[in-house]
C-alpha cells in the first residue's frame, strides 16, 4: 500500500511541476498585446498549480514518514540483507518513476517538433509547388 501511495503522489508531483512550467513558459512568452483576460486566465492558473503543488508536497512528507515507519517495521522482521533491498527498492522506484517521466517529457517534446517539422515541410511544398505552376 505504502509503495502504490509512493508512486502516486510522485506521479502527482511531476505532474503538477511540469504543468506549473508550461504555465509559467508560456505567461513568460505573452507578448505586450496579449489579451488581458488571457493574462489573468493564467496568472489564476499558475496560482493553483502552486496551491496544488505545495499541498502535494505535504503529502510526500507524509509519505515520507510512512516510510521511515514502514522501514523501521520492516526492520525487525527482515534480515539486514532484505531489509536493505527493500530501502534500495523504494529508492530506485522513486528515482526510476522521475526518469520515466522525464523520457516521456522528451519523447512528447519530439513528438511535437516531429509534427512541426512536418507541417512547416508540407507548407514549404506548396509553396515550392504552386511557385512550379505558376511558372
Amino acid at each position: 500500500m505504502f509503495i502504490g501511495d509512493l508512486d502516486k503522489v510522485l506521479s502527482l508531483l511531476l505532474s503538477l511541476s511540469s504543468r506549473l512550467l508550461k504555465v509559467e513558459a508560456l505567461m513568460d512568452s505573452l507578448n505586450p498585446d496579449t489579451d488581458h483576460h488571457e493574462r489573468l486566465r493564467l496568472l489564476e492558473k499558475k496560482r493553483q498549480l502552486t496551491r496544488q503543488l505545495s499541498e502535494a508536497q505535504d503529502l510526500k512528507e507524509h509519505i515520507d514518514r510512512r516510510e521511515q515507519a514502514v522501514s523501521r517495521v520492516l526492520g525487525r522482521c527482515l534480515t539486514p540483507e532484505q531489509h536493505k533491498d527493500y530501502s534500495h527498492f523504494v529508492k530506485m522506484k522513486a528515482a526510476l518513476l522521475v526518469e520515466q517521466r522525464q523520457l516521456e517529457d522528451k519523447i512528447r517534446l519530439g513528438e511535437e517538433q516531429l509534427r512541426g517539422l512536418r507541417e512547416s515541410l508540407g507548407l514549404e511544398r506548396f509553396i515550392i509547388e504552386r511557385q512550379s505552376f505558376a511558372n
